[in-house]
């Protein structure tokens, strides 16, 4: 059976732009994408806290260190200069990698700059629950 789960997320990131007339994708700081071990131009689901907004679109890098997240092309209609969005990445994994796979996590402070990278919470909180 092949599962499939969260490979990586930006959490609540803030959106720095919006570019309606750019051909459609999410531009994000380089330096969140290696955090959170998305590459540029994989899928990515965006989830829009401020309006209830999902979409999906493919990742273009950014400049590193400039914390944009730009939401480009149609996706500058799903949300406006400084909502909050959370950026997901998925994976497909079968039954028996899925027991043991630990997403990463990116949180990240009120300019995108990161607070704090977590991998593998999910099984600590387990272990300790």
């Amino acid at each position: 059976m092949i599962l499939t789960l969260c490979k990586s997320k930006i959490h609540r990131a803030r959106v720095t732009q919006a570019e309606l007339y750019y051909e459609g994708s999410l531009t994000v700081d380089t330096d969140l994408l290696r955090a959170s071990r998305i590459l540029p131009y994989e899928k990515v689901q965006v989830v829009n806290v401020n309006n209830g907004e999902r979409f999906e679109t493919y990742i273009i890098p950014g400049k590193a260190g400039s914390g944009v997240i730009c939401l480009n092309g149609p996706a500058a209609r799903l949300g406006t200069v400084g909502d909050e969005v959370i950026i997901i990445a998925y994976a497909e994994f079968e039954e028996s990698e899925a027991a043991g796979y630990q997403p990463t996590v990116v949180l990240v402070d009120q300019k995108n700059k990161i607070r704090q990278v977590i991998s593998g919470h999910l099984e600590e909180e387990k272990k300790t629950g």
